[in-house]
């Protein structure tokens, strides 16, 4: 059970804030790229392309880290070029697009966000459900009462629009199924968005070489 309230917890976690972060980072990459392109042919949209990627990046990083805790399994960080020591300031300031990473990078950000944009809605909707239904036998009544409120439900649809009991029972019952299905649905969103990161942002972790055992000579001495 333990097991289980951290997994859910480390998918709503993960679903929940991406939203902020790609509300954020979306307009501030496209932007980016799109005024860094259209004056890239004077040069002047180059430094804007630069900090662009520098920002994509961050923004990459931030999700390598939550990677693991979603994925169940470390994920390695693609290699960065690095500026050489004797670069000038123009050439240190165009460092973040000499890497090839800083195009996976940029386009993450574009792709993933309608993933992070569904994944949010989906874990919000399922936990509203969730919380709303649960808790619906405590204010469920106040509810029943007002007129018309039993006649829109399906109870009411049914024939049953005279039976209060029986409209909360059904909205219970909807919070119950809500909660049962709520920690597939949350591994599921989360898995297809960590996926894409996985694959656009990360690399394959070098395996360990084998230890090589040690051989000792028993030959006896001539």
């Amino acid at each position: 059970m333990t097991t289980l309230r951290k997994r859910i917890a480390i998918d709503s976690r993960y679903l929940l804030l991406s939203l902020p972060t790609a509300l954020v980072s979306f307009p501030l990459v496209v932007a980016g790229v799109s005024a860094g392109l259209g004056a890239a042919v004077a040069f002047v949209g180059l430094p804007v392309l630069a900090a662009t990627a520098g920002f994509a990046r961050s923004v990459a990083d931030a999700e390598r880290a939550s990677l693991p805790g979603v994925l169940g399994h470390p994920v390695a960080r693609p290699r960065y070029r690095e500026a050489p020591v004797w670069a000038g300031w123009f050439r240190r300031m165009m460092n973040p697009l000499a890497s090839g990473q800083a195009v996976m990078d940029l386009l993450h950000v574009i792709i993933a966000f309608p993933l992070a944009v569904a994944g949010s809605v989906v874990a919000a909707a399922w936990w509203l459900g969730t919380l709303a239904g649960l808790t619906f036998p405590l204010y469920g009544w106040i509810i029943a009462g007002i007129p018309g409120a039993v006649e829109t439900g399906l109870p009411g649809a049914l024939g049953f629009a005279d039976s209060p009991a029986l409209f909360v029972v059904w909205n219970t019952v909807l919070g119950l199924l809500f909660a049962i299905t709520l920690p597939p649905v949350l591994r599921g969103a989360a898995l297809v968005r960590a996926s894409l990161a996985e694959l656009m942002l990360t690399r394959p972790a070098l395996a360990r070489p084998a230890a090589v055992p040690h051989i000792v000579d028993q030959r006896l001495p001539v």
